[in-house]
């Protein structure tokens, strides 16, 4: 005698290994399992990225391809989630829903009614930890509230943490032969223009891209993880994961037990692979902080960035979002963004201080515009780490700690590799002058072929007159938060 149908919601959990959500359908259903992905209309959700649609339709074309070589259909609706879930189960008799968790405040409320009616309606309904190592709630300080410091934090991680066994993917299911929309029809690829079009050479979205850019890291790049991820002109100084887990792809628990696993046979140096790990954890410090400040992506999380003397100059803001604001690694990386969907960690930091410092342009317009451009354009980490970089957030930078361009691009574009590649109208400069062309003269800039203001921009703001502008702004910030 065969069992009711159950629905499997996939979200932002792409994967068949290692999904909790999906193990479950299958203990409850066996084979009979109806795959579902909605792309949701609700108006309390954060639209999708440009970059993360190009993501998007990647992945699900891979996940469908996956499931179809079981036996399976990959079902694609648009809609109202409830709604859609409710008549798919009238439909098709699934007397079960499972999906794993999210935790924006839209999408907990919806799911917290989506849940509710359906078990009304009779439905067993069941949800799970499938995106994070620990939930948000579950790594408690003395007092009882959450981690606002990551040191602590990670320190906690590592004592409490018990990494759970590894789930199979199913290795059968059924055909329900259900109407299904078509990505193609979704047309989930920037328009006006295509800007992603330089995506496809560097990426694999995908489960199975997912697991081999961690096994790639895994066999050797870890090893020095501690020094090169803060070098963007190496190609391996980074795992590239970041888009995989946003779109779960991979898990951190499955990271996780791949590296410790590593660790405990000594095939990687300990300390590197730990220094891996804290950052995997720092993702889920991010989550912390979004759940208990739903509106981080909105709101300063420290408010007496309220009274911030923020510069609002529309001209300014294109010049950085286009790399042109004469100073070569903030240039670089955003070029590197818009071509590849992607920056390097280091290089995000030293942009985003350079337009909420140097510029004083609120943090928002940053973020905005990260979660258009970047293809792991995460809830969590986008808004905590521009916060961060700001001095707003959590655990914070200090707004005075102001990262000097010039410098940053000396120390840790080591090579001038990352800036040439970027910015190729500087690649026959001296390294000397490459972070500073300006300070180049006549004749050095015209043996490399530059005319600044031509062929590449002079600075849109003075280094020192915008160090010293923000450090201002910082004290009347204090002042007019002693006066309130």
């Amino acid at each position: 005698m065969s069992r009711d149908p159950a629905i499997i919601w996939f979200r932002r959990d792409l994967r068949l290994t290692d999904n909790p959500a999906l193990h479950a359908a299958i203990k409850a259903a066996g084979e009979r399992v109806i795959c579902l992905y909605i792309r949701e209309t609700d108006t309390s959700l954060r639209e999708t990225g440009g970059a993360s649609n190009w993501w998007l339709d990647k992945s699900l074309r891979s996940l469908a391809e996956h499931i179809e070589a079981l036996g399976g259909q990959l079902i694609l609706k648009t809609g109202d989630a409830g709604a859609i879930l409710a008549e798919l189960a009238s439909d098709t008799g699934a007397t079960s829903v499972f999906w794993n968790r999210r935790y924006d405040l839209a999408g907990r409320d919806i799911d917290a009614a989506i849940k509710s009616d359906l078990k009304a309606n009779g439905l067993t309904v069941e949800s799970f930890n499938g995106s994070v190592l620990t939930e948000p709630w579950t790594q408690t300080t003395g007092s009882g509230g959450y981690y606002k410091v990551y040191s602590p934090y990670w320190r906690a991680v590592q004592a409490n943490y018990q990494c759970p066994a590894a789930l199979s993917a199913p290795t059968a299911l059924d055909q329900f032969d259900l109407d299904s929309e078509t990505l193609d029809v979704w047309a989930l690829h920037p328009h006006r223009p295509d800007w992603s079009t330089g995506f496809d050479p560097l990426w694999t979205p995908g489960e199975a891209g997912a697991l081999k850019r961690l096994n790639a890291f895994l066999n050797g790049p870890v090893d020095s993880y501690g020094a090169d991820r803060n070098r963007p002109d190496l190609e391996t100084g980074t795992s590239g994961l970041s888009p995989h887990l946003a779109f779960g792809e991979i898990c951190p628990a499955q990271i996780w037990r791949a590296t410790q696993s590593r660790i405990d046979a000594g095939d990687v140096n300990e300390k590197n692979a730990r220094k891996f790990l804290s950052e995997v954890a720092w993702r889920d410090f991010s989550y912390v902080l979004l759940f208990h400040n739903p509106d981080l992506a909105e709101a300063n999380y420290k408010s007496d960035f309220d009274l911030m003397p923020w510069q609002d100059d529309a001209e300014l803001l294109k010049a950085w979002q286009t790399g042109q604001t004469g100073y070569p690694i903030v240039d670089a990386g955003m070029r590197q963004l818009w071509h590849t969907g992607w920056m390097h960690n280091r290089v995000r930091m030293i942009v985003a201080s350079f337009l909420t410092k140097h510029l004083l342009i609120h943090w928002r317009r940053g973020e905005d515009w990260f979660w258009d451009t970047l293809v792991d354009a995460d809830p969590a980490s986008n808004s905590a780490s521009w916060q961060w970089t700001a001095g707003s957030g959590a655990d914070a930078a200090p707004y005075f700690r102001i990262f000097n361009p010039i410098t940053q691009g000396e120390k840790f574009d080591e090579t001038g590799d990352y800036v040439r590649k970027w910015c190729p109208e500087l690649v026959r400069l001296p390294r000397k002058y490459l972070y500073q062309p300006w300070e180049a003269g006549p004749l050095i800039l015209h043996e490399a072929g530059i005319k600044l203001g031509e062929t590449y921009p002079e600075p849109i703001v003075d280094h020192k007159f915008g160090r010293e502008r923000a450090l201002a702004a910082y004290e009347t910030l204090k002042e007019r938060r002693d006066a309130a």
